[in-house]
């Protein structure tokens, strides 16, 4: 390494960000890169460890530990160090097709693996990735680079989230002839509608599809596969199709009251908001507002906290968040060592922002919804809440989840968020194309592979391995390029 002992010379510094209650007045990203040498100093913090975990990307103990692509971190975090940025991110794109993507909404599972993070504090891997990125739009150094010769073979893939781009991408470059198709009005999926301004602004995507437009990809947009576009049709134009749609069928809440008015998926919610910031900077009106409301969401992950984010810059008089699980410690468990994925309790920036505005955590664990409550016309006025305990269960032969009798409790509610998590892709998709499903519902595909039970139809990403990361989804969409390329030409230098 260029500075084997940055580790001991330098702490940890992180890129600073706008105070809670000035960022919440706007929807922009709220950190400040640093400056060049401090950047430095925190790519020189990258040890020469003998065995970098941080680009590993394997289970331990069930969870994933280091980065899903492999990245070469330590290789480019040593190249920023020593000022060679374009060998940097050189690197960075043999991994990543979208390192802009990830250096924002990653959750940084390299950090996590980091061997600095043994004993002290990790490599600031994510905002080093950043920086080679948006470095290297600034100086002019990421340019369209169409294929010089083309196969004369012609894909389509079914989704623009980060699995199906980065298919694209991959099967382009190759020389095949791709078309993108997508069901909503802007290309990106969930980075585009699922994920806030103020973590992605959209500029971003958009830098990126122009890129993939000048290298040759095709986008079309309001193009629903499987209801507007028949499927048949596809499957005569294309040598091969490649599913990529997403798991976008979220996970209701079955209680009593559930129809009241004021109860709306995340999902729903979150889209709905971008759209509207998008079109008309909400002026058009067509969003769901929290102004001056109550609000309760259900759902202690990423998308709830993004709801909470969203709920305060909307003007919320409250905003409650209810986790089913039990708060998580706020440092390591004995026994939860390095290099495992650190199970501790972390507070995002929609529950910092929350504390600040209404001076406690949001956050309630061990809490579900027993029962909407609505009033005479049928709107929302609140929900009846109980809580839950683990208790071993005999029978079934491991801990479940009880409600402790007598618990309930009534909280006021005018908009009733539900962020619990996906079930699997929309069903009219794979039936449109007549491909197996499993008993998670997700796209059947054997071990380790991406075709389906029917002939050249492939899927990937979180329509095929379930709800997941944006790293993964990347990771799924390089793969299952591959996979197709073998299948068109009979081998694959991908």
């Amino acid at each position: 390494m260029g500075k084997p002992t940055g580790f001991l010379d330098y702490i940890r510094r992180d890129n600073e960000g706008t105070g809670p209650l000035e960022r919440i007045k706007n929807y922009n990203e709220f950190h400040t890169p640093m400056m060049l040498e401090e950047r430095r100093q925190q790519a020189a913090r990258c040890m020469d460890c003998g065995v970098p975990f941080c680009q590993n990307g394997q289970p331990i103990m069930g969870m994933v530990s280091g980065c899903p692509l492999n990245n070469l971190i330590p290789e480019w975090n040593d190249l920023i160090f020593t000022g060679e940025f374009d060998a940097a991110a050189h690197r960075l794109f043999l991994t990543n097709n979208f390192p802009e993507f990830t250096s924002r909404v990653c959750p940084a599972l390299c950090e996590a693996a980091c061997t600095c993070g043994l004993n002290g504090s990790p490599v600031t891997v994510k905002e080093n990735e950043n920086f080679i990125v948006e470095n290297a739009f600034a100086t002019g150094k990421i340019k369209p680079n169409p294929p010089q010769l083309r196969t004369g073979k012609k894909v389509a893939v079914i989704g623009s989230g980060p699995s199906g781009m980065a298919c694209a991408v991959q099967l382009n470059q190759r020389g095949h002839s791709v078309t993108i198709y997508e069901k909503d009005d802007r290309i990106g999926g969930l980075l585009m509608y699922g994920i806030p301004n103020m973590k992605l602004e959209k500029q971003v995507i958009d830098r990126r599809v122009e890129l993939m437009k000048a290298d040759g990809i095709s986008f079309v947009t309001n193009a629903n596969v499987g209801e507007d576009i028949d499927a048949r049709s596809l499957l005569d134009e294309y040598d091969a199709v490649v599913l990529c749609c997403g798991a976008g069928n979220p996970r209701d809440i079955n209680a009593p009251g559930r129809d009241a008015q004021g109860i709306y998926f995340a999902v729903d919610y979150l889209k709905a908001t971008t759209k509207s910031l998008l079109d008309s900077n909400f002026e058009d009106g067509n969003y769901i507002s929290a102004k001056d409301k109550s609000v309760v969401i259900i759902g202690g992950g990423d998308t709830g906290n993004d709801c909470v984010g969203t709920a305060i810059r909307q003007g919320c008089s409250a905003v409650v968040q209810l986790e089913m699980m039990p708060k998580l410690p706020d440092s390591r468990a004995e026994n939860n060592p390095w290099p495992e994925w650190p199970r501790v309790c972390k507070t995002d920036y929609g529950q910092q922002e929350a504390i600040a505005v209404f001076g406690s955590d949001p956050r309630r664990y061990q809490t579900t919804v027993k029962e909407f409550v609505k009033d005479e016309e049928g709107k929302l006025k609140g929900v009846v809440t109980v809580n839950l305990v683990f208790e071993y269960d005999e029978e079934a032969g491991r801990n479940v989840m009880k409600e402790v009798e007598g618990s309930e409790q009534f909280i006021e509610a005018q908009l009733v968020l539900i962020a619990a998590g996906f079930l699997g892709p929309k069903q009219y998709i794979p039936e449109a194309f007549g491909v197996d499903t499993n008993n998670r519902s997700n796209v059947a595909t054997p071990q380790g592979k991406f075709s389906t039970s029917v002939e050249k139809v492939f899927a990937a990403g979180d329509m095929r391995r379930g709800q997941s990361l944006v790293v993964w989804a990347i990771r799924e969409g390089r793969d299952a390029a591959a996979e197709v390329d073998e299948y068109l030409m009979g081998y694959t230098c991908l």
